[in-house]
C-alpha cells in the first residue's frame, strides 16, 4: 500500500462538466481529491487547458496530466481527423465514441490509486446522456470495479479501491443543479467536442446540444462561449 489514508481520492478529470462535478462531490464527501487527466490524442487541447483550471478552482490536492496515444489507434472521431464530428443526432453508439477510453482512463487511475493508498476513484459517465457509449453504463462500472479486486495488491489484500460513479443516474438538469449547488463554475469547463484553441464550442455537436439543454432544463443560465454562427 501507498503513503495515502482512507480519505485519498483520485478524480478522472476531463475538463468537462461531468467530471468537474464529481471532483466537487468528491471533496464534498470529505476526499482528498488527487484529479488526474489524460492526454489521449484528442482533437484539442482546450479540455486540458479547462481541467487545469477546475483542479486548481475546485481545491484538488494533486493534478496530473498523463499520456496515452489513442490517436495512434484512431477509430473515432475525437482522435481521426478524417472523421467528421457529427452535428445532427444520430442512431446507435455515434463515431465520436473513442475505444477502451474510460477503460484506459481508470486503469491509470487505478494504479496512481494503489500507489497513493486512495480507496475510491471517481468518475463523471452518466447512462442518461452519455450518448450510448458502452463505457458509461453501469455493468461495466460493476465490471471494473470487479477487475481492480482481482488485479491488485491492495485488492487482493482485502483494500480495494472502491470506483465512485455518482452522477450515473442523473439527468444534465439534475448535474447542473448538484454542482451549482456546490460552487461549480461551468465557465471553466468545456465540453464541446471540437471547441477552438480558446475552447469557444461550437453549439452543434451533440455534447454541446446536451450541455445546452442541460441548463434549460436546469432552469439556470448557460455560461458557454460560443463561437459565431
Amino acid at each position: 500500500m501507498g503513503r495515502g489514508a482512507a480519505s485519498e481520492a483520485v478524480v478522472l478529470l476531463s475538463g468537462g462538466l461531468d467530471s468537474a462535478t464529481a471532483l466537487a462531490i468528491a471533496r464534498e464527501r470529505g476526499f482528498r481529491c488527487h484529479a488526474l487527466s489524460v492526454d489521449y490524442g484528442q482533437r484539442h487541447a482546450a479540455e486540458l487547458a479547462a481541467a487545469r483550471r477546475v483542479a486548481r478552482s475546485l481545491g484538488a490536492a494533486e493534478h496530473r496530466i498523463m499520456r496515452v496515444d489513442l490517436a495512434g489507434i484512431g477509430g473515432s472521431a475525437l482522435t481521426d481527423r478524417s472523421i467528421a464530428v457529427p452535428e445532427a443526432p444520430t442512431s446507435g453508439i455515434p463515431v465520436t465514441y473513442v475505444p477502451a477510453r474510460n477503460t484506459l482512463m481508470l486503469a491509470l487511475a487505478l494504479g496512481w490509486a494503489e500507489v497513493l493508498g486512495a480507496r475510491a476513484i471517481f468518475i463523471g459517465v452518466n447512462v442518461l446522456d452519455s450518448s450510448g457509449y458502452p463505457d458509461c453504463r453501469p455493468e461495466f462500472v460493476a465490471a471494473f470495479a470487479s477487475l481492480a479486486r482481482l488485479a491488485t495488491r491492495a485488492g487482493v489484500e482485502g483494500h480495494e479501491c472502491r470506483i465512485e460513479a455518482p452522477l450515473i443516474s442523473l439527468t444534465k438538469a439534475e448535474i447542473i443543479r448538484e454542482g451549482t449547488r456546490l460552487g461549480v463554475d461551468y465557465g471553466e469547463t468545456v465540453s464541446c467536442y471540437q471547441a477552438d484553441e480558446t475552447g469557444r464550442a461550437c453549439g452543434r455537436c451533440d455534447a454541446c446540444r446536451l450541455r445546452r439543454a442541460g441548463f434549460a432544463a436546469a432552469g439556470l443560465a448557460d455560461p458557454t462561449r460560443y463561437r459565431s454562427p
